[in-house]
């Protein structure tokens, strides 16, 4: 296997995990601000 295939399957991994991230973290953004936008606590 060569080092530049290596690298991109080492590499591949935390791109998707970031990525899952920035969607989870949208998304409760969004909740929060209809939350304060009605006047209901989040939790």
């Amino acid at each position: 296997m060569s080092a530049a295939l290596l690298t991109v399957y080492v590499l591949m991994f935390p791109v998707i995990v970031a990525g899952v991230l920035i969607v989870i973290a949208r998304g409760f953004v969004r909740d929060v601000r209809e939350a304060k936008k009605e006047g209901r606590p989040i939790i």
